[in-house]
């Protein structure tokens, strides 16, 4: 019976327990509370300091177990929840006992069940950052044998694209990491393609096709003396290879000319309508259309659906760039004021630009020799090309007069000594285009065979169109592949023109197809076909369309050498995509592009060394060289036509061929300036229509009249005749 007495003293004690310091006991064992559900022991500040030992380590006792329930030592204040518990627990002995078993089993499941808690909580956690993982990265295999060996209790990690396992706590050992094992090997290498040997079979064959197109130092030189011998003869007869045709242009501008002038040019593909302002500077104003010529047209049965187009774009071109001069009837009027006796009124005078063959037989006069550039007429040949196009200016009653027929290396001399004069002037004009061509200044003295029109001899010079495109026709120095001659058999006009053949932009491209078609057939070749895709440094199988420009005729353009040439990339990614894009040769290797590239370098090479046989050989003739008036100064060439201007290099091969070319050498080359001529066919067209209309001879005052009153018998007089009637009766 003295416990409860005791039990009752404390409860009534006036040492309560402080709730301040409660509270802080509390806090400061709250993780402890939280999964062990014993009794807190609180220390009161009731405690005086006399307080003995026993009492101390009675406190000491009560605080060491964790969840058991010890009754306070005698003197010590209980606490409330001391106070809760005695009064609904039993009392004896082995009722302690149990509860505290039971309490203790009670807590081991709980602990138990928290640990599983937390060993499934990980896991699911892990599992889902595994399923976000695969779904990124669908194609990898994570190897995460080593995550389900390690502790369940790490903390989230940010998942980056080269994974790694989470970090664990810091309270826990840092432990070495297996390396990334990827269990699958990716699908293609990744490593940069990179630039290799053509294959043995392919090289070879390269090989030989480049050796057919090679044109050694020895071969120019040949080339150069049979050149000099084919002019010689063309001076002193008709019917030679070299035509030697004289143009009746004696001088050659010097800079200072002036006045508004017409100029068409019929060229190889195109047909150009020009007018140019000359303002007397060495400058110009140039205003111009082109249209393409219908391929109908070239091959047309008469000479007259082919004139009348060419008048109709001179009709469109004046009504749009110069409708205030434009009438559709210009009519002659007699005029006291004018010694002639009538004057035309807002006639342009046109130089005609006609890249074909003529015989000329004046400044505006010249039959048609031959057709070339793919032009097939018979009707037009051996007629004056001047009246076929004036006779169609005037069914359109077009205020245009045909004053001078002008070859376009003649039109490309003529401009070029207008806008780079020098103490000479331009010695040669020279088209390396669609065609090939040349004019140069020759000594009348050296032109032996005779001159049926009119010229001025003062000068002691006349321009001679060469006509060189058809030199050396029988084949004595020129090369002759096997490509070239299924090009020449393949040609409107078989056996002539054999030095254009092989020189000009029209040709260039159908040599490389055939050059390329034939080593696509030999089946031990593996040119633009693959056994597989490892073959490809892209890997990817080779292919060539059916409707590749390859397998037709003419379907190669001759740009595709330009884009050969200009390509230095390591992988020639640039000629690669022109294949795809305008052959439709879909993934080609990069042995196939060297290949292709070897073929086409060589290709041109071989023009570029040609054309400085014709260069070389009009240098010589003309004695510029070693002429000591000269002084040293540069000998002008004027060239024009896509290959100079756009094929890369092409005049810098020339120069390597003219320092290996006996009579020039090094030195030589040196003082040759090769110079664009741009627009050369219009300039040089409207400067020789100038000098065509200062070298006109009109009727007189009395023979006009003359005329007019023998036209009035058939005419009523209140008419005025039109410009074609007059025409007609002079």
């Amino acid at each position: 019976m003295p416990v409860v007495p005791r039990r009752r003293r404390s409860l009534n004690s006036s040492t309560a327990p402080d709730p301040a310091a409660h509270k802080a006991s509390r806090g400061a064992s709250a993780d402890d509370s939280r999964y062990h559900h014993g009794p807190s022991v609180v220390e009161s500040n009731s405690c005086t300091e006399a307080s003995d030992a026993k009492e101390k380590e009675a406190r000491k006792t009560q605080t060491t177990g964790a969840g058991a329930d010890i009754p306070s030592s005698p003197g010590s204040p209980p606490s409330p929840r001391d106070t809760v518990f005695t009064r609904f627990r039993p009392t004896g002995p082995s009722a302690v006992n149990k509860s505290q078993a039971k309490r203790e089993r009670s807590q081991t499941c709980r602990g138990v069940l928290t640990s599983l808690i937390r060993v499934l909580s990980s896991s699911v956690a892990f599992l889902v950052v595994i399923i976000i993982l695969r779904a990124l990265l669908p194609d990898s295999t994570l190897h995460y044998s080593s995550f389900l060996s390690r502790q369940s209790t790490f903390t989230p990690t940010t998942t980056t694209a080269t994974f790694s396992p989470p970090a664990f706590s810091q309270d826990q050992p840092q432990r070495p990491q297996p390396p990334a094992v990827c269990e699958t090997r990716p699908s293609f290498p990744t490593t940069n393609p990179v630039s290799s040997p053509l294959t043995m079979a392919l090289e070879t064959h390269t090989k030989t096709v480049v050796g057919q197109f090679d044109y050694s130092d020895e071969d120019v030189n040949k080339a150069v003396v049979e050149f000099l011998r084919q002019m010689s003869e063309g001076l002193e007869k008709d019917g030679a290879s070299l035509s030697q045709i004289p143009t009746y242009v004696t001088a050659v501008p010097n800079g200072t000319e002036k006045g508004l002038y017409m100029a068409v040019d019929l060229g190889g593909t195109n047909f150009r309508v020009c007018s140019i302002q000359l303002n007397g500077d060495t400058t110009f104003r140039l205003t111009y259309t082109k249209v393409a010529i219908p391929r109908e047209l070239m091959v047309a049965k008469t000479a007259e659906e082919l004139f009348a187009f060419l008048a109709k774009q001179i009709e469109i071109f004046l009504r749009t760039h110069h409708g205030e001069h434009f009438e559709a009837h210009i009519r002659r009027r007699m005029t006291i004021s004018s010694p002639d006796g009538f004057k035309d009124e807002h006639v342009f005078r046109l130089g005609f630009t006609f890249s074909f063959p003529v015989q000329q037989l004046g400044i505006n006069k010249g039959t048609l020799i031959r057709w070339t550039k793919g032009f097939d007429i018979p009707d037009a040949v051996g007629k004056d090309v001047c009246a076929l196009l004036q006779t169609e200016i005037d069914k359109l009653h077009l205020p245009v007069k045909v004053a001078a027929l002008v070859n376009d290396t003649v039109g490309t001399l003529m401009a070029r000594s207008y806008s780079s004069p020098g103490k000479s002037g331009a010695i040669l004009g020279a088209i390396f285009g669609t065609g090939t061509n040349g004019a140069y200044v020759e000594k009348l003295s050296k032109l032996k065979k005779p001159l049926a029109g009119e010229y001025d001899n003062s000068t002691g010079e006349m321009v001679i169109n060469t006509e060189w495109g058809s030199f050396d026709n029988q084949l004595n120095v020129l090369p002759n592949t096997p490509w070239d001659v299924q090009l020449d058999e393949a040609t409107p006009n078989p056996g002539i023109q054999m030095y254009e053949k092989r020189v000009s932009g029209m040709y260039l491209g159908e040599i490389l197809r055939l050059a390329v078609i034939d080593l696509l057939k030999r089946p031990d070749v593996a040119f633009f076909k693959d056994e597989n895709s490892s073959s490809n440094d892209w890997k990817s199988t080779t292919n060539i369309a059916e409707h590749s420009p390859l397998y037709k005729q003419w379907g190669l353009d001759t740009s595709v050498l330009s884009v050969a040439a200009a390509d230095s990339t390591p992988e020639l990614s640039i000629l690669r995509q022109e294949l795809e894009s305008n052959l439709h040769i879909y993934a080609a290797s990069l042995e196939d592009a060297q290949a292709f590239k070897a073929i086409a370098a060589a290709i041109g090479r071989r023009a570029a060394r040609l054309a400085a046989v014709a260069i070389a050989a009009i240098v010589l003739q003309t004695g510029k060289l070693t002429d000591p008036e000269l002084g040293g100064e540069p000998i002008d060439i004027g060239v024009d036509g896509s290959l100079v201007e756009h094929y890369p290099y092409f005049r810098d091969m020339i120069y390597e061929a003219l320092r290996v070319i006996k009579g020039i050498g090094a030195e030589g080359a040196k003082r040759i300036r090769i110079g664009i001529a741009k627009d050369g066919s219009g300039v040089g067209a409207a400067l020789i229509a100038l000098v065509a209309a200062g070298m006109e001879k009109s009727s007189s005052t009395t023979d006009f009249i003359t005329d007019l009153r023998l036209n009035a018998k058939k005419t009523d007089l209140t008419a005025v005749p039109e410009d074609s009637e007059l025409a007609t009766a002079e």
